[in-house]
């Protein structure tokens, strides 16, 4: 019987030892069906001759001439300089690295056929570094039939390396040995068969459209991103159908709490609220476990939808836990769920890496014997040591800071009991409907689209930092008025200690132009205690100005403050700045929000910073951010090997995404035998959700 080529090791194609293999390794090619779905990035035509004197700067060309001369030139750096004749015009050839025999090998006279970028240089058009060979007078070079493939690569493998492999593996390919997993009345899949595909992605003749190759656009790099996508997708619904064979416990309203408290609200609940309560409240009344997504724009009130869950879950006599990313959230959920529920006479349970010693111990108690129903902590609750005697509802707040492996930690706390905890996860930072239905693909989703009466939209302004004092003056009148501001400061290097310098520097230059105003400073490396006790003053109008880091960009509720200056904003991402700006607007008095930019800015940061002028709506700036930064860092760092692509995109890809959730569907109730060879094919070991 035939080997399948995802079978058959790397270490088998010539010039492959284990130092190759291990540099193949890193970059995920382990076998003969990885070298083949290593795909290039981009293509070069080398097909045609470029005459001098058409060559332009910028573009890369083969080019053709005669050697006029040779020889080192020691300027700023020693190079072989090479100059070079056609019958339109001159060219040189440059080369900062170089030995004797190449030197003494090009030689006056000699023809040469070099392929390069053309650069402007001090004697007219450079090539740099240029491949070349020498061109005998008895015979002439063919010239290629098929566009050159650039692949992506990693340190010690070089384009010829790669070129040499994939020929190689390409003599392997046969129709037995790459399956075709997608039958062909599943989806949109063209009439090219797999194998066909693969061959033409690596050597596409002279003549395919290398505009629609570059843009991912080309029929074929269709028809391969459609098999990937379903792949993602198909590995999300596997995790989902492993996490709903176990049952869950029935979480059902009994008793007073809940009116008691409704009751004890400022607020009726919008009808939106309504709306994702009736869903939350339908899912954990059921065996099945709930995994379900709420997405709502910052201030739209998702975590009292999330108090209410937690009142079914308490008067069904089970715990609940809360969690979330940072420890100011998390102490900002602690504020909010001990001021609701103690005065209903439940025990609030409170957990982060700061909780020390005998403190810790006494809070391990609380969660173990059940006499805590509510536990709020950061990533500590799924600790090894943290064991919850009746875990039925786990709520986790920014599910994208976490990996997916959190999340699933979480919920084995309940697994002792035979029954695993429903999921709620939250989200203020609105995901892109591209990305809800990829990268959440096995959650339901739940959209609160209605803030509540009184909000206000923010008018956001977009200034250099040359206007610094005219900001700062505007903050004076802006406290005279009886209003509060915060200054947020950002730096490009993710390091708390020169966060916390910068954000002390800025403290000590306000409090000093802004003599007489109360003026507070809050950053990571504070203690909690701190911080609570800065944001507590800043709450209760003993503090006029905060100066802070990002650290404020969630959980922070304070309506009278009506002003946010934010330095630097090109430096942050759009989703960031969005939600930086809605702690402000919180009130019913007009709210601004100025970003003040450093000059030069890129075309990007002008891009980004003219999305958050023209809008205050959460998912029109996710998509931008999207468009922008891809989906990499989108979904936050922790998340990115799960995301990454090796054709499809999200971005250029969305229209592809309804079709693939169609023909998954179609695949799991006509074809499942087939779904673990789309799966596995697509995506290694290490990056599949269900083991991440």
């Amino acid at each position: 019987m035939t080997q399948s080529l995802d079978q058959i090791p790397v270490a088998t194609l010539k010039g492959v030892g284990p130092k190759v293999a291990e540099k193949l390794a890193k970059v995920g090619v382990i076998s003969i069906q990885d070298v083949l779905f290593h795909l290039p990035m981009r293509y070069q035509d080398r097909s045609r001759v470029t005459p001098l004197a058409s060559v332009q700067v910028g573009v890369e060309a083969v080019i053709e001439g005669e050697i006029k001369g040779c020889s080192v030139v020691m300027g700023r750096r020693r190079s072989l300089v090479c100059k070079i004749q056609d019958r339109t015009g001159l060219a040189t050839l440059r080369f900062f690295h170089f030995t004797a025999s190449q030197k003494n090998n090009l030689t006056t006279g000699d023809r040469l056929r070099c392929f390069g970028e053309a650069r402007r240089g001090a004697s007219g058009i450079e090539f740099y570094h240029p491949e070349y060979q020498l061109i005998d007078s008895a015979y002439t070079i063919d010239q290629p039939e098929q566009l050159t493939p650039v692949y992506p690569s990693t340190e010690g493998m070089h384009q010829a390396g790669w070129r040499k492999l994939v020929k190689q593996a390409l003599t392997m390919l046969g129709p037995q040995q790459l399956r075709e997993w997608l039958p062909r009345d599943i989806g949109p899949i063209a009439t090219t068969s797999l194998a066909e595909a693969i061959r033409f992605l690596h050597h596409p003749p002279v003549d395919a459209d290398m505009t629609l190759l570059a843009a991912g656009q080309h029929p074929i790099q269709q028809r391969l991103a459609f098999e990937e996508l379903m792949a993602h997708h198909l590995s999300l619904l596997q995790l989902r159908n492993i996490a709903q064979q176990q049952p869950a416990p029935r979480l059902n309203m009994q008793g007073e709490l809940l009116p008691r408290f409704l009751d004890g609200l400022p607020f009726a609940l919008t009808n939106a609220q309504q709306k994702v309560q009736n869903e939350i409240l339908t899912d954990i009344a059921s065996e099945l476990p709930m995994l379900r997504l709420v997405q709502g724009d910052v201030g739209s009130g998702k975590t009292v939808i999330a108090a209410i869950a937690a009142c079914a879950a308490i008067s069904s006599d089970y715990q609940v836990a809360i969690m979330a990313p940072t420890e100011i959230l998390a102490e900002q959920h602690l504020h909010n769920f001990s001021n609701w529920f103690t005065p209903l006479g439940v025990k609030v349970g409170w957990l982060s890496g700061r909780v020390k010693g005998k403190k810790r111990q006494d809070q391990l108690k609380l969660i173990s014997s059940g006499e805590a129903k509510v536990i709020v902590g950061t990533h500590a609750l799924f600790q090894e040591e943290v064991h919850f005697a009746k875990l039925g509802l786990a709520i986790i707040d920014e599910q994208h800071r976490f990996g997916v492996h959190q999340r699933l930690a979480l919920r084995e706390k309940g697994a002792h009991l035979g029954r695993y905890p429903h999921q709620l996860i939250m989200t203020a930072t609105p995901i892109p409907r591209t990305l809800a239905m990829s990268a959440y693909a096995d959650l339901d989703c739940s959209i609160i689209d209605e803030l509540p009466p009184g909000r206000t939209p923010v008018n956001t302004v977009v200034m250099a930092n040359n206007k610094r004092d005219a900001v700062i003056e505007r903050i004076r009148e802006s406290c005279r008025d009886g209003r509060q501001a915060y200054w947020v400061c950002t730096l490009i290097e993710e390091s708390d200690q020169l966060q916390a310098q910068a954000a002390e520097d800025t403290y000590a230059e306000l409090t000093k132009q802004l003599n007489g105003l109360a003026v507070g400073l809050v950053h990571g490396r504070l203690k909690a205690q701190e911080k609570a006790d800065i944001m507590a003053r800043f709450k209760a109008h003993e503090l006029q100005l905060l100066v802070a880091t990002t650290v404020i960009e969630v959980g922070v509720d304070v309506p009278n403050a009506s002003l946010m200056i934010i330095e630097n904003p090109e430096r942050l991402g759009l989703a960031q700045l969005h939600q930086l700006r809605g702690r402000v607007g919180r009130g019913s008095v007009a709210s601004h929000c100025v970003l003040m930019y450093q000059t030069p800015l890129s075309k990007q940061g002008k891009e980004r910073l003219l999305a958050m002028r023209q809008s205050n709506d959460g998912f029109y700036i996710a998509e931008k951010d999207l468009e922008l930064r891809g989906p990499g860092e989108v979904l936050g760092t922790r998340q990115t090997g799960l995301m990454q692509f090796k054709v499809a995109d999200l971005s250029r890809d969305s229209s592809l995404l309804e079709p693939v959730k169609q023909a998954a569907e179609e695949l799991v109730s006509r074809h499942p035998e087939c779904i673990e060879g789309v799966v596995t094919r697509w995506l290694p070991e290490a990056t599949r959700y269900g083991h991440a």
